[in-house]
């Protein structure tokens, strides 16, 4: 199961040129000095947005915020897992939590 997500992450990571997966045990992208999404052990995929943006995303694609390791990460939403079949789809909002980190300030 886990590894079938990691797969699907590697797979939705490598449609975005602008950034590479990182994490050996618990994956991420980074930039910025700013992790933007994240593969938990449960297989589960949050993206980070702003605040603004999480509310729509939660509303829209009936989900939630994103918890690991039972705490809540702040800034995120969990990706459904119906979402995880269009990956062109879930590159864009992948993109989008990308272009959120970039202009928070540099860490």
């Amino acid at each position: 199961m886990w590894e079938q997500k990691l797969a699907i992450y590697d797979e939705l990571v490598a449609k975005c040129p602008r950034f590479e997966r990182k994490g050996k045990t618990g994956p991420y992208t980074s930039a910025n000095g700013h992790m933007f999404s994240f593969l938990n052990k449960a297989g589960e995929l949050g993206f980070r947005f702003s605040k603004e943006v999480q509310q729509k995303y939660i509303e829209e694609w009936n989900s939630t915020i994103f918890k690991s390791h039972g705490a809540v990460m702040r800034g995120y939403v969990l990706v459904p897992d119906s979402m995880l079949e269009d990956l062109d789809r879930l590159a864009g909002y992948l993109n989008e939590s990308y272009e959120y980190v970039m202009g928070l300030p540099g860490k």
